[in-house]
């Protein structure tokens, strides 16, 4: 099992490298939202909001769903996340910022459930490059039985954030 990535285009790494666009993924994974709905949940101007649901709609990442009726006589669009962004890897796109976003667009949600709603563990580690890659696999292997199995409709909301990085401080 274990979930093959594609490279990033630039457009593509372009799009993620944004701590605003991140978190407007995760708003619209489990239903579409429209471009106010959107802006109200992020406490963002509608115009801003709408420049970064242009660029997610762009790239790939959102997709239009059927158009409603609005207040007003107006028509709304919903947009939902289409997933897509755990089928790549923006590593390699020589885009600036895509782990900065992701790190932002995480404590900004920790910030908002409340630190006391969080789990938090962690671990120090010596490996071998064998032992990082073996690391990597298993945790993809599990994070993709997870990702792939069908949301229950009585199941709540939990956001993931996992980092392996080099730990500077103890490499004297």
């Amino acid at each position: 099992m274990g979930t093959t990535r594609r490279p990033a285009t630039e457009a593509e790494a372009r799009a993620l490298a944004s701590a605003a666009r991140l978190r407007i993924l995760r708003l619209c994974l489990d239903q579409a939202l429209t471009n106010k709905e959107i802006a109200e949940r992020l406490g963002a101007n509608p115009a801003t909001t709408l420049h970064h649901v242009r660029k997610l709609v762009g790239t790939g990442f959102l997709a239009p769903q059927p158009s409603r009726p609005g207040p007003r006589g107006s028509t709304e669009i919903p947009y939902r996340a289409t997933g897509k962004s755990w089928e790549m890897d923006i590593r390699e796109s020589g885009v600036r910022g895509a782990n900065a976003a992701m790190l932002d667009a995480f404590l900004e949600e920790v910030r908002l459930a409340g630190l006391e709603q969080g789990h938090f563990t962690r671990l120090g580690l010596r490996l071998t490059a064998d032992g990082h890659a073996e690391l990597r696999r298993r945790l993809q292997e599990v994070l993709d039985d997870f990702r792939d199995r069908p949301p229950p409709p009585e199941g709540e909301a939990y956001s993931l954030f996992l980092a392996l990085h080099r730990d500077a401080g103890r490499d004297a």
